[in-house]
């Protein structure tokens, strides 16, 4: 088989990376793949910053279209990001009947149904294995590795900047402000952090995993965000002293009425393998009726790990390349025509545990007050605990853990709680899962 010419878009980090792992091992990979994978082209705006890399081994552009309208190229690389000119340029490499390669998550999650249409209508194919959990294979264990499995639901700790700043406020008791600040200087956060820390990011990579997961299309505008900046020291001590620990979770769950689809900060019981999953690390965890749960972890990010999932990619390509198209594994494992057209339940119906954490004055009756509210929603305690007031203060922490109860139901509850004259501010409400 002729050795299979690869356009590369974009060698900024994950650029460098893939370029240096495909020439490091590159005979491994052609043991692999069947035939060699050689880099012929590289486009970045900075001509020499990109010669600096790639040396005189290859072609170097400024001008990206150059490579997906090249007659020689075999597989565009697409690593420049974001969802202008990327999507102009995945588009053209597909009109010119290229098969494309891309870690863009956004651009997937936003308009990953028309790339994938158009991908088919002329017979390529599209793999995007670094776009979710950087070196992490989930994307084939989802495809391929899980496909005798009805998938029940998917967690996911898959944004490394956020698990990073929960892990320094944890361990070291310092504010989210602080830990933001340490997770910039140390390259881990962008100067504008608002994708990572508000959960956009893992949104995105959770409107991949859930198309994938239950045979729907993309729909990255349905899922319910929020993010771990309004999280604070109190709260996450109080967890560890009741025995969980607090993530910023990626939820995919299949119930009878519906796909739930949410990212927000959730406790998860401390004993659960996840619950564990500590720094810049990221870990996906998946439950199928056959198999049970699984758990796939490791680094979510960074040159090489990013790098090795660009290029397993590569190889996964070149193998199917002389295969009829039809009998190529589906791009959202699903065939296209198979694809469900099943709702995603609003956040009001999806059913959760919850902390609720309330500041209240040191008054008799306080306690019958909430809980009468509660009771009249239907909502059960599991646990509680009342705090020392501080000195000087005249008012007390008072914690709650539920039972299972419908969002709307505890919304439902805390504005009528908040309304009290015994309430001194706004509810801290936090969702539980057990994973059991």
């Amino acid at each position: 088989m002729k050795p299979i010419k690869v356009g590369l878009l974009g060698i900024g980090t994950v650029g460098g990376g893939t370029f240096a792992v495909l020439l490091r091992n590159q005979e491994e990979i052609a043991r692999r793949a069947g035939c060699a994978i050689t880099m012929a082209m590289v486009a970045d705006k900075d001509v020499d910053k990109a010669r600096a890399i790639a040396g005189d081994r290859v072609v170097v552009t400024a001008d990206a279209y150059e490579i997906v309208n090249h007659p020689d190229i075999d597989i565009v690389v697409e690593l420049i990001g974001g969802t202008g000119i990327a999507k102009e340029l995945i588009l053209k490499a597909i009109a010119n009947g290229k098969h494309v390669v891309t870690a863009n998550k956004a651009l997937l999650a936003n308009h990953g149904n028309e790339i994938f249409a158009a991908a088919q209508k002329k017979d390529v194919m599209v793999a995007f294995e670094a776009a979710v959990g950087g070196g992490i294979p989930i994307i084939k264990a989802l495809r391929e590795g899980l496909s005798a499995n009805r998938i029940e639901w998917i967690a996911a700790i898959i944004n490394g900047t956020s698990n990073y700043i929960l892990t320094e406020m944890r361990d070291k008791g310092v504010s989210f402000d602080a830990a933001l600040e340490e997770a910039q200087r140390l390259g881990y956060a962008e100067a504008d952090p608002t994708f990572d820390i508000e959960g956009i990011d893992a949104a995105h990579k959770l409107s991949i995993m859930a198309a994938i997961g239950f045979g729907i299309p993309m729909q990255f505008s349905a899922v319910y965000t929020e993010g771990i900046s309004k999280l604070t020291r109190e709260d996450i001590r109080y967890a560890e002293e009741l025995g969980y620990r607090i993530k910023l979770l990626a939820i995919s769950k299949r119930k009878a009425q519906g796909i739930e689809l949410r990212v927000h900060p959730t406790l998860i019981p401390e004993r659960r393998l996840i619950a564990n999953v500590e720094g810049v690390m990221n870990a996906v965890l998946v439950m199928g009726d056959a198999v049970g749960q699984t758990m796939y972890y490791g680094a979510g990010a960074g040159a090489e790990p990013t790098a090795s999932a660009v290029v397993a990619d590569l190889v996964d390509v070149a193998r199917m390349l002389t295969a009829d198209p039809e009998h190529r594994v589906p791009h959202l494992a699903f065939q296209p025509d198979q694809l469900s057209n099943t709702p995603i339940l609003p956040m009001g119906q999806v059913e959760s545990a919850y902390y609720l954490r309330l500041r209240v004055f040191d008054k008799p009756g306080v306690l019958a007050d909430i809980t009468r509210i509660l009771a009249d929603l239907g909502i059960s305690i599991e646990a509680m605990v009342q705090k020392e007031p501080r000195e000087g203060e005249d008012w007390v922490n008072l914690i709650m853990l539920t039972h299972l109860t419908l969002e709307q139901h505890v919304s439902d509850a805390i504005v009528k709680i908040e309304a009290l004259p015994v309430v001194a501010d706004k509810v801290t409400r936090i969702r539980l899962e057990e994973f059991n």
